[in-house]
Order: structure tokens, then sequence, then C-alpha cells
């Protein structure tokens, strides 16, 4: 049995740190695991900048409330999910990823916890498991799954590389560059195409 395992951001919807350094005139926090790939390193250094400018999740949520799927995303993971299994294992957080599952008719993903202050303040956060989306895809082979994955940046390329089958998607020019054995597709059409010919 197959379960396909998808990066969120990037992938399915737009990077939301990005969204949230256009929406509040912060460049700094465009910065994302495209281009870092120590996550504590990073959430360290985005809860430094939120905090010296006294921003928390009421701000940030209020950007994800205008942010909707990449286009034909929806469409794409409807029509996976006719075919097999799927899951989102993405370093987000349930905060932030709920309003965007709605928009995407609910499919099962696996995130992390974002810890907060009465006040709003984004105080530290919760990973659910240690190199969780390679944890997680070595959980589900063990569950007798053979799965496939896709992803955008440094943090998804164990579970690429561990699965049966994997692809870039949308990813960087360096990405794909230190990666040439991974296929890499832009086109929603192409990796459904990529992955049913891998089911």
């Amino acid at each position: 049995m197959n379960i396909v395992c998808l990066d969120m951001e990037g992938v399915l919807v737009p990077e939301i740190w990005i969204a949230f350094a256009e929406a509040s005139g912060i460049p700094e926090l465009r910065r994302t695991t495209r281009d870092e790939p120590d996550y504590d390193k990073l959430m360290a250094w985005r809860l430094s900048i939120l905090k010296e400018h006294n921003l928390g999740l009421r701000e940030i949520q209020d950007t994800i409330a205008a942010i909707d799927p990449l286009p034909g995303a929806k469409d794409f993971l409807d029509e996976l999910r006719t075919l097999t299994q799927v899951v989102i294992l993405s370093d987000t957080f349930e905060q932030f990823a709920k309003p965007l599952m709605k928009k995407l008719a609910w499919p099962s993903i696996y995130c992390n916890t974002l810890e907060v202050a009465e006040s709003g303040e984004i105080t530290g956060y919760k990973m659910r498991c240690e190199k969780s989306k390679l944890t997680t895809v070595r959980a589900l082979q063990s569950c007798g799954f053979e799965t496939i994955a896709a992803g955008d940046s440094y943090n998804d390329l164990a579970m690429i590389q561990a699965s049966k089958a994997g692809f870039l998607f949308k990813s960087t020019q360096q990405i794909k560059k230190d990666h040439p054995e991974l296929p890499a597709f832009e086109e929603f059409g192409d990796l459904l195409a990529a992955i049913k010919a891998a089911l």
C-alpha cells in the first residue's frame, strides 16, 4: 500500500513567513527552510525578530487568513486523494495550518505546535518529533506503507531520499543543482503524472 507525503509551504500554499514578511514590512522574515537548513536556528532567529517588533500570533494569523492555496493545488490534491492515501508533513504549526487546511478540504496534516503566552507573544515551539518528516516516513514504512514524497526545501530532502519515489517541486535552483538525481517539477500536472507512475 502506498502513501504520498507532501510538504505544505511552497508546494500547496505560499510560504507563510514570506507573506508575513511582506505584510509586516520586515524583509528579514523572508528567510525560510529553502535558505537555512537548520530549523532550530531559523526559528530562534524568527522569534527574536517578532519579539523585537512586538509582533505575535494574532498578526501572523491575520496574514494567513488572506492566503489562498497555490493555483491548482486543491484540484491536484483532490485528484491525488482519489488515487491513494495522502498526508501532509510540515514543519509549520497547527496554529498556522488550520485555516489553510480548511481551504484544501481538510487533508491530513502532521505538523508542530507553537507555545503562545496569554499576550499572544510566541514564546517557543514544540516539535512533534525529532527530524519530523523523516521520522514520520520511517514510521509509515514500519506500518507497511511504501512512501512517495515531494517537497521544495532542505528539510524535505531526507523524506524524499528515504521514499521509494521522491520529487522536488517548485524548489530552488541551488537545491536542484545539489541534487540532480531527484526529478524536479514546476507544474502540478507533471507532479501528478510522476506520482501516478510511481504508484
